[in-house]
């Protein structure tokens, strides 16, 4: 038996939490993951926010009654292995719950890792299945779990993005512009269609100079201030924030100038659009990455997303430290702080926040 701690968050209410401890052990085919660290990022609050949605976020990890276990990115090393193929002391990457320990039920398992057969994991997207054997230096698992999630999306609405010919736009607008995604994507605009399309980003006043530093915008200006922008230019609106209010203002300040309205986040969750509103120009379309992942593997082959990324993301990680720095936290207190930190948005935009929850 192995004492586990796990991170509970109220499903109704993302403020409430508790650690709980629980004994835990494998059964034949199983394998026991201890967690060594993981990141924490925006993009776990929007797994919390969109944790009932149809993507179903609380389903990889459930809890009892109103509690969930919010899902983040990280690595792992066996600790029990009651499985032929997965010995003691290997360590992958992958898809975890807030917390020290995961049983898993590897399946397909070969050189690059496994796929977790747990039955209640059957029917969600297989991207968020998969665990990878870890093979780089420490120093590149850090980027990979604080950026690689994030800039994967980053990576694919630029592509879903360019594959529609940008909808016949010539800006994109992000919401959130501080936020690792909208950085990412930013990044491979400003990087890979200088002359096709401009960046403008909408931020919080406290964060404007730092987006501007970047250098990967055009233009920088405040949600209070987004109607200075230029109604008559074609655009997309790429939301990362998911605040109501701000999508209705670019919908009624654009008009039939907005060409797509993209959802992706929701890093302003206390203000999020709970209802689908009735909007002026082109409804907000959902975007889902598994999906365009699942489109690209059909018409790349096996291997050819990876193929087309890793220059991408070779090229992001390089240029991330002149604007990036990582914080460790160790236990499980230290855990449950965090994640409140990060729920309350306290978190600076320049950093990023790993966990190791054992301590």
């Amino acid at each position: 038996m192995t004492t586990a701690t796990d991170l509970l968050v109220d499903r109704t209410d993302l403020h409430e939490s508790q650690l709980q401890t629980r004994e835990i052990e494998c059964a034949d085919g199983e394998v026991l993951l201890e967690i060594e660290r993981f990141a924490l990022t925006a993009n776990n609050i929007t797994y919390a926010v969109a944790g009932d949605s149809a993507f179903g976020y609380w389903k990889f990890f459930p809890a009892a009654d109103h509690w969930g276990r919010v899902p983040v990115w990280g690595f792992g090393h066996v600790s029990v292995s009651k499985h032929p193929d997965v010995a003691v002391g290997e360590r992958f990457y992958g898809y975890f719950p807030m917390g020290t320990h995961l049983v898993v039920e590897p399946q397909r398992v070969g050189s690059s890792g496994f796929v977790d057969g747990a039955a209640h994991r059957a029917a969600l997207p297989p991207v968020y299945n998969q665990y990878t054997r870890a093979t780089g230096e420490r120093r590149e698992e850090t980027a990979q779990m604080l950026l690689r999630p994030l800039f994967m999306t980053s990576f694919l609405l630029d592509d879903f993005l360019a594959d529609n010919d940008f909808f016949g736009a010539r800006r994109v607008i992000l919401s959130s512009a501080s936020s690792k995604t909208s950085l990412g994507l930013a990044f491979e605009l400003a990087r890979n269609r200088k002359g096709r399309v401009t960046v403008a980003g909408l931020t919080a006043p406290a964060n404007v100079d730092f987006v501007k530093r970047l250098g990967f915008y055009d233009e920088v200006v405040t949600y209070a201030d987004l109607e200075t922008l230029d109604r008559n230019v074609p655009s997309v609106f790429v939301d990362m924030a998911g605040n109501g209010d701000v999508l209705r203002r670019i919908h009624e300040h654009f008009v039939d100038a907005l060409r797509h309205s993209c959802t992706v986040g929701v890093t302003h969750w206390q203000a999020a659009v709970r209802t689908a509103p009735t909007l002026p120009g082109p409804q907000p379309a959902m975007f889902f990455a598994p999906s365009h992942i699942q489109k690209r593997n059909k018409e790349w082959g096996a291997g050819g997303l990876e193929r087309h990324l890793a220059p991408h993301w070779q090229a992001f990680v390089a240029d991330s430290p002149r604007w990036f720095e990582v914080i460790e936290h160790r236990g499980p207190a230290a855990m449950q702080r965090a994640y409140l930190e990060m729920l309350e948005g306290s978190t600076p935009p320049n950093r990023g926040v790993l966990i190791a929850p054992a301590g």
